[in-house]
């Protein structure tokens, strides 16, 4: 099944303590239905001195959201889009509802 979300797109979270603020993909996690957006679900790790670390202590990172949570955003109009899937040229592209903006290609980049 073709995702909606794609690593690299702006996205709008549309539930959760987030709600309202837009970010980057970073990840997908296609096999838990999660991504990693930039910036969004901070949680605070704690992690042990190391070579790598040598102080230890606490340290922020983003953790994955599930991809129900997130809308991508439509370059026309700033805002979070539904997707819809089209074929043009004998490939799969994403297609934004309202405005009918090209999102890109499905599959390989």
């Amino acid at each position: 099944m073709a995702r909606h979300i794609k690593t690299g797109d702006t996205v709008v979270i549309i539930a959760g303590r987030d709600k309202g603020r837009t970010g980057r993909v970073l990840r997908v996690l296609p096999k838990k239905d999660r991504v990693v957006v930039e910036g969004i679900n901070r949680v605070l790790k704690h992690v042990r001195p190391s070579q790598r670390n040598p102080q230890g202590g606490r340290i922020q990172k983003d953790a994955p959201i599930h991809v129900s949570n997130v809308m991508p955003v439509d370059p026309g109009t700033g805002k979070g889009t539904r997707i819809k899937m089209e074929v043009r040229d004998g490939q799969k592209h994403r297609v934004a509802i309202e405005s009918g903006t090209d999102l890109g290609r499905v599959g390989k980049r």
